[in-house]
């Protein structure tokens, strides 16, 4: 899939902003009077497993991202064709 730079960009920013804003709604939650009474409460445990989750998905989408802007720079543009049709660098299969 072809990913354009300014979709590249988006998705980076995704990823930085999930890791900006997850940990400090984590510790907000930490400090939280309904977290804790004799050990973890289900309260925070859910909440516990929602930033996990967010946070595993915006470094999933911010790699995807990084991914496209680089190959954004290595093939000159997410539109960059190669005179036969077939994109630099991209080994195309040979019929038998």
């Amino acid at each position: 899939m072809i990913v354009s730079r300014r979709v590249s960009w988006f998705l980076v920013a995704f990823g930085v902003w999930s890791w900006v804003i997850w940990p400090t709604f984590l510790k907000n939650i930490w400090a939280d009077k309904r977290s804790w009474h004799d050990g973890m409460t289900a309260f925070f445990a859910v909440h516990l497993v929602l930033t996990v989750v967010s946070l595993a998905l915006g470094t999933a989408i911010g790699v995807l991202g990084a991914r496209g802007l680089l190959s954004t720079r290595r093939h000159g543009g997410p539109a960059h064709v190669d005179q036969d049709g077939g994109r630099p660098g991209v080994p195309r299969s040979v019929p038998r």
